[in-house]
């Protein structure tokens, strides 16, 4: 299992377009893809369990893998948060 602190830099947070973005990115992966923000967890993997988690610009999450394919994942998940998920930005998934 391996983690990583994210902040998220969305100005509207993680609405539906850029958690629309992390779940098919996050899909591509074998290994679990989840995160923890204000104590709770959300699966990056369902669109449903990212938008429940209502993260906010500014927001500081934790994003977790585990299973094979971990240290990529977490490599560009994390850095595709950091970059917007495709939001004014140069990055697409």
């Amino acid at each position: 299992m391996v983690s990583r602190k994210v902040t998220v830099k969305n100005p509207s947070g993680l609405h539906l377009r850029p958690a629309g973005n992390l779940c098919r990115m996050a899909i591509r992966y074998n290994c679990r893809v989840e995160f923890r923000c204000r104590g709770g967890t959300a699966n990056a993997k369902s669109v449903l369990s990212v938008l429940g988690a209502c993260v906010k610009c500014g927001d500081e999450i934790e994003v977790i893998c585990e299973g094979e394919d971990e240290e990529q994942a977490l490599r560009e998940v994390t850095a595709a948060i950091e970059e917007g998920l495709g939001e004014g930005s140069e990055y697409s998934v």
